[in-house]
Formats: structure tokens, sequence, C-alpha cells
């Protein structure tokens, strides 16, 4: 899932980040998918372990809420129309509920590699 970023570099640049920040809303707006309900966590693909592996560790709410997203959505799209207005993902209600744990699964899998090639060294003593 992770892919170079420029997010870190902006966010860093208070100046750079009030600059982007109009941009990004309009881009989130313009990419249509709160017109269908969706969030931005729905839209990324599950084809990886990692992914599967985090809607697994979503609490059950949060994974009931997210297929009820995904079946209204496809309905829309095979119907060719556009939520009701009221019924739009607000900017509000977009937040992240899938990037973090993605992000601790990876983080995991990092430290687990980092000590799987982990040597010890014994001390030599003096005797």
């Amino acid at each position: 899932m992770s892919t170079p970023s420029l997010a870190n570099y902006i966010i860093k640049r208070p100046w750079l980040r009030r600059w982007m920040q109009p941009l990004s809303e309009w881009y989130k707006d313009a990419a249509g998918y709160r017109k269908l309900g969706l969030r931005a966590d729905d839209l990324i693909p599950e084809e990886s372990e990692t992914v599967l592996l985090a809607l697994k560790r979503l609490p059950p709410k949060e994974a009931y809420d997210r297929v009820f997203r995904l079946r209204r959505a496809f309905q829309c799209s095979l119907a060719h129309q556009l939520l009701p207005k009221n019924e739009h993902t607000t900017p509000e209600d977009d937040r992240l509920y899938l990037s973090p744990i993605i992000k601790e699964i990876e983080a995991e899998k990092q430290e687990r590699e980092d000590l799987e090639v982990m040597t010890i060294k014994k001390k030599k003593s003096n005797h």
C-alpha cells in the first residue's frame, strides 16, 4: 500500500500546506466518490494481504458500514445515478478509518523483518 508521497513534505511546511489544502479539497470533491456516499479509504483495493488483514481488524460496526457504502455505491453506479445531496459524504465524515490500521500492520511487518535479520554477537571475555 505504501507509495511514495509528498504529503509529509507538504505537511511540514505550513505555507505550502495552506496553499495545497484548497486544491486538495477541490480534488476530493471532483473525484466524485463522495457523491456515491463513499469515503476515501473505501477506494483502497483489497488485493494485498496487508489490506485484507486490516479489514479483518476493523470493528464489526465499521466493517458493516463499509460494506453498506460499497454496495450502495455499486447500485448507484449500475443505475447511472448519484445519491441525493443530503446523502453525500461530507468532508467531516470522510475520515480515515482503514489507513491507520494498514500503517500499523506495515510497521509490524517491518519490525518482524528487522528482528529476523538481526544477528546476535557474543561478547568476548578477557579470561
